[in-house]
């Protein structure tokens, strides 16, 4: 027997906030589907698995072209992205090993995909740099807002979703 979205929601605020943040209306139980009801949501989830997926290229592309000395080229073109890897798997991703409060989530996910805006512009292309950052940070911020945010709750003035006892 499926629990209802009401039971999904007093388990959620059961949650510890550490765990919580990245379970909040990302449930496989059918009574919540949060793509069902935003499917420009799972447009977002997507752009945001090609964007991570964009900043580990960036960062080999980068890592092979700095330096003059082949080893460097190699160390560096595989190491800026598997560090970039070990980073995100560890604190930022959906079944990350230790799971960190928003603000440590935030702080990985700006030096893994901030690191492949720098390399883009490290290997000389400001302006795609520039592009690549603005999209980072609006799918990070909508991403990370609309997680929190359950399907047919808006959001109050201070930008927390209502509860159901409030109205």
């Amino acid at each position: 027997m499926h629990a209802t979205p009401a039971a999904h929601l007093r388990r959620v605020r059961a949650m510890p906030a550490a765990r919580a943040h990245r379970e909040d209306f990302m449930t496989t139980d059918p009574g919540t589907n949060l793509y069902a009801e935003r499917p420009w949501v799972a447009a977002n989830e997507v752009l945001a698995f090609l964007v991570e997926l964009a900043a580990l290229a960036c960062l080999s592309w980068w890592g092979f072209t700095v330096g003059d000395s082949r080893s460097l080229h190699i160390l560096l073109g595989l190491g800026a992205p598997l560090t970039a890897v070990v980073l995100w798997a560890l604190f930022a991703a959906p079944k990350a090993r230790l799971r960190p409060g928003l603000p440590v989530v935030l702080l990985v996910k700006a030096v893994v995909l901030g690191g492949g805006a720098a390399a883009v512009y490290g290997v000389g292309h400001p302006l795609g740099a520039v592009v690549m950052a603005v999209v980072v940070v609006a799918n990070t911020a909508i991403a990370e807002t609309f997680r929190r945010t359950p399907p047919g709750r808006p959001l109050g003035p201070d930008g927390t979703p209502t509860s159901p006892e409030s109205g």
